[in-house]
């Protein structure tokens, strides 16, 4: 069965569901009700309480590549394994493998293998700095989400992004508003790209969402960040009040704080911010 993952968001938007859940599972932190007898073990029985608990919540499951290729093979191992699990177990979820790639063309063509083919996802985070001759590998398949970085969402995201630039027939913008503007109107060819934009920057949120209309936007920074629900929303949603994957990560997997309640905390989690969201919108 083929899978879009722009159709696969815009069906979990019809349901009201915007909480995208950021596996950022870092071993040391999984309480001892979650562990087994090994790292990869330990790492996949953790993502499934915490999926079985949320999945019919979320618009989609976000793994960040980084925390399982920090424990070697049996990291990587649990990567695979975790996609899978979702895969069989809730088909109707997207997956976007969180791994913020870039490289000249011929490199990324291998990095599409492992992304889509190997792990399995339905879209992957992107670095837009090499261009988009660079990207082109992965902007070619139209059922997978291209998801350009533009307005992150650590404390200093400003150093590059928010620098003014001269562009043509414009005048000066901060880079992120050309990132923006390029994928939106030159990238977006095939309707598979989206845009980071963190919550902590709510009113350079809003200037995004003016600039790509309706595009999707991943938007990270609520929870362990802080990010405002109330001004992501009205800043991050589109003219349908919709357009919005917005993540929480280690808000919603530690929620039990090293206690046995993993699966209930993080979907009490889950459940708040969801109905936080939808208050918002309405």
């Amino acid at each position: 069965m083929s899978r879009n993952f722009v159709a696969m968001l815009e069906k979990k938007w019809d349901e009201g569901k915007f909480v995208c859940v950021g596996l950022d599972t870092e071993l040391e932190k999984i309480p001892e009700a979650a562990r087994r007898d090994t790292i990869a073990g330990s790492i996949v029985n953790f993502n499934r309480i915490i999926i079985g608990a949320t999945a019919n919540l979320v618009c989609a499951f976000k793994p960040n590549s980084a925390f399982y290729e920090a424990e070697d093979v049996d990291g990587l191992k649990a990567l695979v394994e975790t996609t899978t699990y979702i895969r069989q177990h809730y088909p109707e979820v997207p997956i976007i493998l969180d791994a913020k790639r870039a490289d000249i063309g011929n490199t990324n063509r291998g990095y599409v293998v492992s992304a889509f083919g190997v792990i399995q996802a339905d879209a992957i985070t992107l670095h837009p700095y090499l261009g988009r001759e660079a990207l082109q590998p992965f902007l070619d398949d139209k059922d997978k989400g291209c998801i350009i970085l533009c307005k992150t969402s650590n404390p200093g995201a400003g150093e590059f992004q928010d620098v003014n630039v001269e562009t043509l027939g414009v005048g000066h913008l901060p880079l992120y508003k050309i990132v923006a503007d390029q994928v939106a109107r030159k990238w977006n060819t095939l309707g598979n790209c989206a845009l980071v934009a963190g919550a902590t920057y709510p009113e350079e949120l809003g200037a995004i969402r003016k600039i790509v209309g309706d595009m999707p936007l991943l938007i990270p920074g609520i929870g362990a960040q802080q990010g405002d629900v109330e001004k992501t929303v009205k800043n991050g949603m589109d003219s349908r009040k919709k357009g919005m994957i917005i993540n929480s990560s280690r808000g919603i997997i530690f929620a039990s704080k090293g206690g046995p309640n993993i699966g209930p905390a993080a979907r009490e989690e889950t459940l708040r911010l969801s109905e936080e969201i939808n208050k918002y919108r309405r």
